[in-house]
């Protein structure tokens, strides 16, 4: 199994730099190809939806090239049995010790030492799935929100290159503006 557990045994991907590219009309396709293999593999665990959400869901918008998907689970008690499974697929598996967020496991697929799909598993009824879609979805339909968002990423980018959970969190606030439109 292809766990991250501490900094010291970090392998290359988990400290790549941030880097937002231009957008690429073949990341919609890339989402639906990852959500059909991702299907395939986990429906047996209770997974029958999962949602390609990212920055790579929005047409027209910069992003770092890599697809970001959500899955809704009933419970984390098989998390061990996906984990050992995706380790099999190119996947890896960051602990929410690791990941800072409990609500959620996370996997990441790496290709080449290169992070290539996100996939963000949650419980049933957990309220960030509705509100990432919806930021998605506000965005899909609003192109000053590409715009603004855009530039906002590029700033921090530049800004946070090494340090992607403040870039995260510097998106926040325009995050929140956007929900609350």
């Amino acid at each position: 199994m292809k766990d991250i557990h501490d900094e010291s045994t970090w392998p290359v991907w988990a400290n790549e730099t941030i880097d937002i590219v231009e957008p690429n009309p073949k990341w919609v396709e890339k989402g639906n190809q990852e959500k059909a293999l991702l299907l395939n593999l986990l429906s047996t665990f209770g997974i029958t939806e999962i949602q390609h959400y990212g920055s790579t869901s929005i047409p027209n918008l910069p992003a770092k090239p890599i697809i970001d998907l959500m899955a809704k689970i009933d419970s984390f008690q098989k998390i061990k049995e996906i984990s050992s499974l995706l380790a099999n697929h190119d996947w890896n598996y960051v602990p929410p010790n690791i990941d800072n967020r409990p609500w959620q496991r996370f996997f990441v697929k790496v290709i080449n030492d290169k992070r290539v799909v996100h996939l963000h598993i949650l419980l049933e009824g957990e309220e960030r799935w509705d509100n990432q879609l919806l930021f998605r979805d506000l965005l899909r339909t609003n192109q000053q929100f590409i715009d603004e968002y855009a530039i906002l990423k590029r700033n921090l980018a530049k800004k946070y290159s090494n340090d992607r959970e403040a870039y995260t969190k510097a998106k926040t606030e325009f995050i929140n503006y956007v929900l609350k439109s």
